[in-house]
């Protein structure tokens, strides 16, 4: 059971305070979660137990969400559920920053009173909270300031709360029934500076965007599932159907959502390299690198660029590349934005880096972050089979689409 949610901003200023049950808990945990913060840096957990309380945190956009509880309880449960009340403030206000969260203040108390109650998480479907709690625009904020009436709760109460499947919205219509699913993956992977593969892995969801009529009934099956680890699925899959025989079958809500999560583990191969080489002596040190394909894809990889920290010593870069544009901002940081790999030559970049004085040799060397996109593939080798659908009036359109994109993919020098 949750007692008490703050909101703390980048600073540690406590943007908002919702107290969940007759048990108030003071602000003055915060001071300590906020100091507890700070010593441990990275290191720090997603629980954390305080001398008085159990606190459950993550952090979204540099806003702390922070839940508290004086008696145990799922550790995931109170994760999760901080993770929905992130991604529904998300999607009502169209982002998240301080800004957003300050400036809609009502809207967020109501939703806290809807998705949670004494303490228990009630309502997180965003489906259902649109049809309780309008979203806000232009036209709300001038009517609550002429009238006076600044709340944003329907006074009738959504009729899918009482169907067996609240996620969706009551009996929805559309002249054009289709469903879309998009394979999204993002690429991890570790390399050497020999270029040895260190970890290849990737993190994949399944996107669903629906707009279907009436009580469709969906199944969603793939050609390998075998490779799929760590699956993580919305509320509205049956399990039973997927322990079996590894296939998906829900009542899809209305609208966007993610159908599952995954990750495939101890991949051999990845789409690009990135060969850094640096040597330093008497105070300067060349840095060369160099950018191009290992393993073909069969698709386009675009949107290619190559980040890296210059270290605290060096007090002067000067880079240049035979392709695309080098960037050094005042934090030293080094953007070189390649986009697309050109037929006729490999991109490369080169240049000299001044030491400090007094220093002969670099002796600290940066760690580069490459990212790409590539359109219509799934790295992960993913594929979807077929999806069925049932109890329509109309033969629906069906569209499937895959994305992968670089997630932390690292080269170290």
């Amino acid at each position: 059971m949750l007692q008490c949610i703050f909101l703390l901003s980048d600073s540690g200023e406590v943007m908002l305070e919702k107290q969940l049950t007759g048990h108030r808990v003071d602000r003055s945990i915060c001071a300590w979660y906020w100091d507890h913060a700070i010593s441990q840096g990275d290191q720090l957990q997603p629980v954390i137990a305080s001398p008085t309380h159990y606190l459950f945190q993550i952090v979204r956009e540099g806003i702390t969400f922070l839940a508290c509880s004086q008696v145990e309880m799922p550790p995931l449960m109170g994760i999760e559920f901080l993770c929905r009340v992130a991604d529904v403030l998300a999607d009502y206000l169209g982002g998240l920053n301080e800004d957003q969260i300050k400036d809609n203040f009502v809207i967020v108390y109501e939703l806290l009173d809807e998705m949670i109650d004494n303490g228990f998480p009630l309502t997180t479907e965003p489906n259902i909270l649109r049809e309780m709690i309008a979203a806000p625009n232009i036209v709300s904020k001038m009517l609550s300031v002429v009238t006076g009436n600044s709340s944003n709760v329907n006074e009738t109460l959504p009729a899918a709360t009482a169907l067996c499947v609240p996620w969706r919205t009551s009996d929805p219509k559309y002249a054009n029934n289709e469903v879309y699913v998009d394979l999204v993956e993002e690429m991890d992977a570790i390399i050497n500076r020999d270029g040895t593969l260190v970890k290849c892995e990737i993190y994949g969801e399944v996107q669903v965007n629906s707009h279907l009529s009436g009580l469709p009934d969906l199944t969603l099956s793939f050609a390998n599932p075998s490779i799929l680890d760590d699956v993580r699925f919305h509320p509205c899959v049956r399990y039973r159907p997927w322990e079996s025989h590894q296939i998906l079958s829900f009542v899809p809500p209305d609208g966007q959502f993610r159908l599952m999560s995954y990750r495939v583990k101890k991949l051999k191969s990845i789409p690009l390299y990135l060969k850094p080489q640096l040597t330093s002596d008497a105070g300067t040190c060349r840095l060369s690198l160099l950018v191009g394909m290992r393993n073909d894809p069969g698709k386009t990889i675009d949107s290619i660029d190559v980040q890296f920290q210059l270290p605290p010593c060096i007090s002067n870069a000067d880079l240049s590349s035979n392709c695309g544009t080098v960037n050094i901002l005042s934090n030293k940081t080094c953007s070189w934005i390649i986009g697309r790999i050109p037929k006729d030559k490999a991109p490369s970049l080169s240049g000299t880096l001044v030491l400090e004085s007094g220093l002969q040799r670099l002796h600290v060397f940066p760690t580069f972050q490459l990212r790409f996109r590539i359109m219509g593939i799934a790295l992960s080798g993913l594929q979807i089979d077929k999806l069925d659908l049932k109890n329509l009036p109309h033969r629906p359109y069906k569209g499937f689409r895959a994305l992968t994109r670089a997630g932390h993919y690292e080269v170290r020098a």
